[in-house]
């Protein structure tokens, strides 16, 4: 974990804080945050309830480009005021990667999310737990070697976010690669044609939602791989490539999420990123 002391959502930071965010962040660090809390309005505390989630989605869940909410209980003007909270959160976080990483361009934003549940208790399938140590994947929306980079905040009153983080990536997919079986033919163009996916997935999707699953279902590794505890305690925000980092979110309530996407051109060190070590590894490439 590298730790940076900045306290404002807003720059200029001075390049010598920007150039050890992206070279920390390329090695496969967790950014910690200790002193850049998200604030909440007086009349937004009112949603640090699980019972604004509809109990059927993991997460409550903003669309950026639509201001759409889902996966909430609310409805009229609190299910606004709601989605006008998350929004706040993504614009703030949004601004800040543009003037910490000034060198990515082109940088995506995704959709933004509030997870006011605890993570402790909850039931799911083996994939679908990320109590469980995991690369991020998205098997609706092929990536094609595009980055995931995340940014959280922890905004409950009390209580921290409790993670581990696993090895490095090449370490965890050089024992895994020989493992995975391959792709089925045609099944990315069925996929595609199905609408399943929002554009046909390459050989590096196919890989890695193979390398996501084949580590949540290995009940061995999950036991005995390396990892570290990492806790987030409330008033704190952080910043990992969660495509990269093998995590596992253990317990915790009330966090906001912003997702980005962007090119592997774009990173300093490019050869870092899970695209590229993945081609180097199977030898071929993989868009």
């Amino acid at each position: 974990m590298e730790e940076i002391g900045i306290e404002s959502w807003t720059g200029p930071f001075d390049p010598a804080t920007r150039e050890r965010a992206q070279e920390a962040l390329e090695r496969g660090l967790v950014l910690f945050f200790p002193r850049l809390p998200f604030t909440l309005a007086d009349s937004e505390k009112d949603f640090l309830s699980a019972d604004v989630a509809n109990g059927k989605s993991k997460n409550i869940s903003l669309d950026p480009m639509t201001g759409k909410i889902q996966g909430t209980a609310l409805s009229g003007a609190r299910a606004e005021a709601l989605a006008a909270m998350i929004e706040r959160f993504g614009a703030g976080a949004t601004r800040l990667v543009h003037e910490l990483l000034p060198n990515y361009a082109d940088v995506e934003r995704a959709r933004t999310s509030y997870r006011p549940v605890e993570v402790k208790g909850r039931a799911y399938s083996r994939i679908s737990d990320d109590r469980l140590l995991h690369v991020d994947a998205f098997p609706s929306r092929p990536m094609r070697g595009r980055r995931i980079l995340r940014f959280f905040s922890n905004v409950a009153p009390q209580g921290a976010r409790r993670w581990q983080v696993g090895e490095p990536f090449e370490n965890f997919a050089r024992a895994f690669l020989p493992r995975l079986r391959n792709p089925v033919p045609g099944k990315a163009w069925l996929f595609e044609r199905l609408g399943v996916t929002r554009g046909r997935r390459s050989r590096y999707d196919e890989m890695m939602l193979a390398l996501h699953d084949a580590a949540k279902c290995n009940v061995r590794y999950q036991q005995t791989a390396p990892h570290h505890a990492l806790d987030f305690p409330p008033g704190c925000s952080w910043m990992v490539y969660t495509d990269q980092v093998l995590h596992a979110a253990l317990g915790g309530e009330f966090a906001l999420e912003q997702t980005f996407h962007f090119d592997v051109a774009a990173m300093g060190a490019p050869e870092r990123a899970p695209l590229k070590v993945l081609e180097r590894l199977s030898g071929r490439a993989l868009v």
